[in-house]
């Protein structure tokens, strides 16, 4: 993700789109029941930016909040068109959901192994984590 172009997304339809304004600190597979559920997959990729790092520049997400496993809470924004989920935002990191960019980065490391589809191989060379990354 070395230029503006490759920082855009947006959702399905088209209805909502969006640029990064900061390069991710992190990109990760999630294995946690949650993103599988939010996916309808066996994972969800994760690309991780600063809060303040999005940018829209077109149409406006609907934003539903849950509660997190550690007690807090999670403000899930979603294209009210589609459904299609494009971000969560929580303890000032947003969680960019990878498929809604038009160029995916390469995910470095895979969490919530603990929860992982027996099934999914988990490439060598890639940082793993039980849980949440320490």
């Amino acid at each position: 993700m070395s230029n503006n172009e490759n920082k855009k997304g947006g959702c399905q339809c088209g209805g909502v789109r969006f640029r990064l304004t900061k390069s991710p600190s992190r990109v990760y597979c999630c294995h946690c029941t949650e993103c599988r559920r939010q996916s309808a997959s066996a994972f969800g990729i994760s690309v991780i930016v600063p809060e303040g790092s999005v940018d829209l520049l077109q149409g406006e997400p609907t934003v539903w909040t849950r509660p997190t496993a550690s007690g807090g809470a999670m403000e899930c924004s979603f294209c009210p068109t589609c459904g299609s989920r494009l971000w969560h935002s929580a303890n000032g990191f947003v969680s960019v959901k990878g498929g809604t960019l038009d160029e995916t980065p390469e995910p470095t490391s895979h969490i919530w192994l603990d929860s992982k589809m027996d099934w999914v191989v988990i490439p060598d060379g890639v940082e793993r984590w039980a849980r949440e990354p320490g």
